[in-house]
């Protein structure tokens, strides 16, 4: 099973959501990166369950606990490892899930691949391992805010089901984002999104949307021409996240829709820097930065577990009927929001470590 992501900057994940803890272990830091205990959990708390009365009740403080490469709050240049110890999980809930599949999830792909799996809760297979993603998030975002004054990252969420929030890239603003549970940018959405979700939660049924993030202060360069593009390298972290379906740069499917004149970014100088008129191309020529706003949008479906009694079949072959237990999200986005961010953080740290590596002059 691969784990690991990135080829300077590297994190590998460990733990299942009903096991002991999970965490992640990250090699390739750079030494004297300003890193504290608090940094990480701010990142932590912000994705954490139990957080607003619209997501799952599941109660974690999902505290971490750094066992190696800081001291007296700056990194070593050594392994950095975290862990967040898992003390609110009710394996019980999943009984019926060890022999039953649970329709759209990894149960059935899982015995098929390994021929066992950790049924309670999804084991590798939950969200809950996005923990260690975020707190890795976290330590690629402190190297780069070292090394790039002035970079940023945000993301929000941009569209649940059908309530569609109208904002632009340029003013998507974290404190906006961040003052309210739906983690949108567009306030006269947050009650409507939040009305939608709890109709579906109501119902036993779920929601997907839409999350947009854009990375500001990018400096260009960052991206490999060929098979490591920087859309392709972000393309794969986004949609290595749970719920993923779908993941466009810039203009995205609307490109179809348009002619090469209506769609190039003509350059222009401002100052001594090269600028781009518009930015169809969404921060990204060739699979390398050139400077703009790096432009996401990512999709997510809706949760797969429904407090509805659905069709399946056991692992022995036979016709079953399940209905969902347990304490789940009736809509990720929220709680996605700082995922996408940390993946963002975790690929731009990585391409920029690599480009240090690349030129020397």
């Amino acid at each position: 099973m691969s784990s690991c992501y990135g080829q300077v900057f590297r994190v590998s994940t460990w733990g299942e959501s009903h096991g002991v803890g999970v965490g992640v272990v990250i090699d390739g830091c750079p030494s004297l990166v300003g890193l504290t205990q608090e940094m990480i959990q701010h990142e932590l708390d912000r994705r954490r369950p139990g957080q607003s009365e619209i997501v799952t009740p599941r109660s974690e403080s999902d505290t971490a606990e750094i066992l190696s490469g800081v001291l007296d709050g700056k990194t070593l240049g050594t392994p950095i490892a975290i862990s967040i110890r898992n003390k609110d999980h009710r394996s019980s809930a999943y009984d019926e899930m060890a022999r039953t599949y649970r329709p759209s999830h990894a149960d059935f792909t899982y015995d098929v691949k390994y021929g066992i799996r950790a049924w309670a809760g999804g084991g590798r297979a939950s969200a809950r391992e996005t923990i260690g993603r975020v707190a890795a998030g976290a330590v690629a975002k402190a190297v780069l805010q070292q090394a790039i004054p002035g970079i940023e990252i945000t993301a929000w969420v941009d569209k649940i089901h059908k309530v569609q929030a109208q904002v632009s890239w340029d003013d998507a603003k974290a404190d906006i984002i961040e003052s309210n549970i739906v983690r949108t940018a567009d306030t006269s959405v947050v009650e409507p999104m939040i009305a939608a979700i709890k109709e579906a939660r109501e119902a036993g049924n779920s929601l997907g949307g839409i999350v947009k993030c854009v990375v500001r202060g990018c400096p260009a360069g960052l991206g490999d021409p060929v098979f490591d593009k920087l859309d392709a390298t972000l393309a794969h972290a986004m949609m290595s996240i749970p719920a993923t379906k779908a993941f466009a740069v810039g203009s995205g499917f609307e490109a179809t829709n348009m002619t090469g004149l209506e769609h190039n970014d003509p350059f222009y100088m401002d100052g001594e820097t090269v600028r781009t008129v518009t930015n169809h191309s969404g921060g990204i020529q060739g699979g390398i930065s050139n400077g703009e706003d790096i432009l996401m949008t990512i999709g997510f479906k809706p949760t797969a577990t429904l407090m509805i009694d659905q069709q399946t079949v056991s692992s022995d072959g036979k016709d079953a009927r399940l209905k969902g237990k347990g304490r789940h999200d009736a809509c990720v986005l929220p709680r996605a929001v700082p995922i996408v961010e940390a993946m963002a953080w975790l690929c731009l740290c990585d391409h920029y470590l690599r480009q240090c590596g690349q030129r020397v002059f």
